[in-house]
Formats: C-alpha cells, sequence, structure tokens
C-alpha cells in the first residue's frame, strides 16, 4: 500500500467544505463531534499522542490530554483522518488495552513510513492549515521562513505547533 496525498488534501477540503469552514483556526472538536464520533481526552503514556477506532458501531477517537493543546488539535485532526480515509482499518487492526482496536500515533508513525499514518498526516495538515488560507495569509509577497516571529505568529493564527506550520510550508514552497 503506498500513501495517497492527493485523496488526503481532497477529503480534508470535502470536509471544510461540509462545514463551511470560511476562516482560520479550524473547530475540528466540533467537525468531529458533527460526525458523530466519540471525543475523549485521557491522560495516555508520552508516546502515545491518539487513536482511532470503531467499536461495536461506534465511532471513537482519543486523545492525549497531557500533551500541548496544540498537539491535540493535530492529532484530533489525524485521527479524524483515519475515520475519514480508513474506515475498515480502524475496525480490523491490532488490539490495545481492554480490546479496543486502534491506529496508534505513535514514534513509528511519526517516523513517516507508514502509508496510513502519511494520509492521515496530510489530511491532519490539509484540515487544520488548509491551502487557500495560508496563501491567503501569506499573500503574494510570500513569507520569509527564516523569520520565527512570522512563522509563529501564522502558527498563532492556526492554532498549531510551529514545527507543523513549518513543515506544512515547506510543502508550500
Amino acid at each position: 500500500m503506498t500513501p495517497d496525498k492527493v485523496r488526503a488534501k481532497r477529503e480534508a477540503n470535502k470536509v471544510l467544505e461540509e462545514f463551511g469552514i470560511k476562516r482560520v483556526p479550524v473547530p475540528v472538536e466540533r467537525i468531529i463531534k458533527s460526525k458523530n464520533i466519540v471525543l475523549e481526552y485521557a491522560p495516555l503514556d508520552e508516546e502515545l499522542s491518539g487513536m482511532a477506532y470503531t467499536q461495536d458501531g461506534i465511532s471513537i477517537i482519543g486523545i492525549n490530554a497531557l500533551h500541548h493543546p496544540n498537539r491535540q488539535r493535530f492529532s484530533a485532526a489525524h485521527e479524524l483522518g483515519h475515520h475519514v480515509l480508513h474506515p475498515t482499518e480502524i475496525q480490523a487492526t491490532v488490539h490495545v488495552s481492554k480490546g479496543l482496536r486502534a491506529l496508534r500515533r505513535d514514534p513509528v508513525s511519526s517516523q513517516g513510513s507508514d502509508p496510513l499514518e502519511i494520509d492521515a498526516n496530510t489530511f491532519a495538515s490539509e484540515l487544520l492549515m488548509p491551502e487557500k488560507f495560508l496563501l491567503e495569509e501569506i499573500g503574494p509577497d510570500g513569507l520569509d521562513m527564516d523569520d520565527e516571529t512570522s512563522v509563529e505568529k501564522l502558527a498563532k493564527k492556526f492554532r498549531v505547533s510551529v514545527s507543523a506550520m513549518r513543515y506544512r510550508l515547506g510543502g508550500l514552497i
């Protein structure tokens, strides 16, 4: 299986359109709840950011409550990506505690080698930092990636980490 970044971006944009998102920050929690997905926050192991699973017909996203709020937002968008892009896989993957089936967002997933994780990261990036809104913010003069203050300001506006914003901007330039 290979990642399908084009599909992931397309599906994120469908969600943005479906919910009539016209400005940032994108209300990812509201979107998740509107899709009838249970969103739960709990303290998890440091290396686990979140999980997505479906059990007994109920779709659930679990987020590590110990992480920074911006990280939690990205994790929530990432896990929503699994629900949108990989509904079969989140029902048929490895068991974790209490018999729940989950796709784990852990150090392996963050290395960027698992196609499902690449898809979910792409979905989350496009959902939280939509290209059209980024280009509007950057304007015709562009953005100096070495200007830490400008990147921080942009990250704050979109409510994402500076590292997520740098990564996203790197994909646009």
